[in-house]
């Protein structure tokens, strides 16, 4: 396995902390913005929410059907959200995600985001998770 760097990106969204952290969770919304890519058709959403429960989320992106897998380590709604986190057609290694979320005024919310990545993917991932949570904010917004 490689060593992993870590990798920070915030968000704020004008939505509060729960409607945010909800749509992690929920199939309809987390499809819409996880690993959903402009030219890449969302075949598959499976989400169980709880400590030890996982995801798929699967893309097909030409030829390729893109599979995101990962498991729910941290539950702490509306404040926290962690998750070990891997696509198997790129690499074998799971990376760590977390997601911290706190209220921020008029009701809105602050989201940062910590991931540890392979170094070979740190650049392209931290544009990835940027572009999620930008396109989280047209889900929750």
């Amino acid at each position: 396995m490689t060593d992993l760097v870590k990798l920070t990106v915030s968000h704020t969204y004008s939505s509060p902390a729960e409607r945010v952290f909800d749509a992690w969770l929920d199939p309809d919304k987390a499809g819409r913005f996880l690993f959903a890519t402009p030219g890449g058709e969302m075949i598959k959403v499976e989400i169980d929410p709880v400590v030890g429960g996982g995801f798929n989320f699967t893309e097909r992106r030409g030829a390729d059907d893109v599979a995101h897998i990962g498991e729910y380590l941290e539950i702490d709604r509306p404040r926290r959200l962690v998750f070990e986190f891997g696509v198997p057609l790129y690499s074998p290694d799971r990376g760590r995600v977390e997601i911290d979320i706190k209220s921020v005024a008029e009701g809105g919310c602050r989201l940062t985001l910590t991931a540890w990545v392979d170094p070979e993917y740190r650049d392209r991932t931290e544009h990835g998770w940027t572009t999620i949570l930008g396109n989280l904010d047209q889900v929750v917004g």
